[in-house]
């Protein structure tokens, strides 16, 4: 059409108010894009860690830090709460290897003692089965731990008596290592406390020396029932 100024595709005329100009794209860093790759990976595992550890943290923060007037607890709280080390050495009395985290999944009452059992040892597993006998129906949800922390051997009737019924879970670990995990109070010693440890396998309560057995019940009895939610019986 006459007077028309149009240009067809693929002229090389420039439209008016344009000339001269041009676009460069640049690709971003192969570098930048891994590490926004890697924080968002990271970010993502943090998060589904804080869920899966959200109902433990609730149910300790409802207990023993939003407490009604007059609430208590008997046993002392550790803070921060400390995990079974992934490496701690672990047997069996036959001296087959156990991994810690097989202890993982249930609530614990964990007894400190040498093969030979003194009188200390002996009182703490009669009130470790007595304490357990009496939770009920929720019995099924704390097993029995008697960690022998030296390597005497042990008395077949000591044995036969704590395993008798409910058994009690006997393992051996070094001295050494089993204080990277559990600690007495300053100026105690390891075996005369009792230790409670969480289904998550974290150490979070200390039991005092020659504990009272109606606050240490009323203690377990109190984690329990903040744990219903989440813990079931077994391992």
């Amino acid at each position: 059409m006459s007077g028309s100024n149009s240009s067809a595709p693929g002229s090389s005329e420039t439209p008016e108010g344009t000339a001269g100009l041009s676009f460069t794209v640049h690709s971003m860093p192969v570098a930048a894009l891994d590490d926004r790759r890697t924080r968002y990976g990271r970010l993502k595992m943090l998060l589904v860690l804080l869920v899966c550890a959200a109902p433990v943290i609730a149910s300790y923060f409802t207990y023993f830090v939003i407490r009604p007037e007059g609430r208590t607890n008997y046993s002392e709280l550790m803070q921060p709460l400390r995990p079974v080390p992934v490496d701690l050495p672990m047997a069996d009395l036959q001296g087959q290897t156990v991994q810690p985290l097989s202890l993982k999944g249930q609530w614990l009452l964990v007894v400190v003692g040498g093969g030979n059992c003194n009188e200390r040892c002996e009182k703490n597993l009669w009130l470790q089965r007595q304490l357990r006998e009496s939770l009920g129906r929720e019995s099924a949800r704390l097993d029995k731990v008697w960690l022998i922390n030296d390597d005497a051997p042990t008395r077949p009737e000591t044995v036969q008596a704590v395993t008798t019924g409910v058994p009690v879970t006997v393992l051996r670990v070094p001295p050494a290592a089993l204080t990277v995990w559990l600690q007495p109070a300053a100026g105690r010693q390891l075996d005369e406390h009792m230790y409670i440890v969480d289904p998550m396998g974290n150490w979070m309560m200390r039991v005092p020396p020659q504990p009272e057995p109606a606050k240490l019940k009323s203690d377990i009895l109190k984690l329990l029932r903040a744990s219903a939610s989440w813990d079931q019986a077994g391992r």
